[in-house]
């Protein structure tokens, strides 16, 4: 049972989540642009590009007030779990799902924390990357995590997003934003073809989501 099924979304939730909210639109001005699918209260997994800590807070601001309140970034927990005050932020202020990226323990199996989380009526925003990318590469190649969630949950949709510019709004070791213009791109929704091979649909999601970038290298 994850953290998030014992408790409603706290005060001190919603009112971060407005807060960065605003400062995410005041900051950058953020667009949405929706390219094939909607604004929707149906449970979904977006999944985007990831070049700063700032991501989801971008993707989040996006959505509807009753859309972030059962929506929730998976993070790093050997990053926001290794001190009181990182895991009080990620958790408690932003309501994340931490999972551990290296596990020994069937009870940190992140698959099995983010299903937890599915089955209690979230959505869930991830990072297929796995990690921040810092090449100069526009996407990483994708980890397994999508490709086993929805083979678990097949009827929850995926949704790829691109979120352009806020590598450059908050640059890694930043803390104070750059004011400069971003927009979110959602895609259409995808799904594992009958008998698709776990290889091939990774490449294809990420090929999906590069597609959706509105500034090709």
């Amino acid at each position: 049972m994850s953290k998030l099924g014992t408790r409603s979304f706290t005060l001190l939730q919603t009112v971060t989540s407005v807060g960065l909210s605003a400062l995410a639109w005041a900051v950058t001005g953020v667009r949405p642009i929706w390219n094939g699918s909607q604004p929707s209260n149906r449970q979904r997994i977006y999944f985007a590009n990831h070049a700063s800590h700032g991501d989801f807070i971008l993707l989040s601001a996006c959505l509807s007030e009753k859309q972030r309140a059962r929506t929730h970034a998976v993070a790093a927990a050997d990053y926001w779990g290794k001190s009181r005050l990182r895991r009080f932020i990620a958790q408690d202020m932003l309501s994340s799902v931490l999972i551990h990226r290296q596990w020994t323990d069937e009870a940190q199996n992140p698959i099995s924390i983010m299903l937890s989380v599915l089955d209690e009526g979230h959505s869930l925003i991830i990072f297929p990357e796995g990690t921040r990318n810092m090449t100069d590469q526009p996407l990483l190649p994708f980890r397994s995590g999508l490709y086993n969630l929805s083979m678990a949950r097949p009827d929850v949709e995926l949704i790829p997003c691109w979120i352009e510019n806020m590598s450059r709004v908050l640059p890694k070791g930043q803390f104070v934003p750059v004011p400069l213009l971003c927009r979110v791109v959602f895609g259409a929704p995808i799904a594992i073809a009958p008998g698709e091979e776990r290889r091939a649909f990774l490449e294809r999601a990420r090929q999906t989501l590069l597609a959706l970038n509105p500034r090709p290298p």
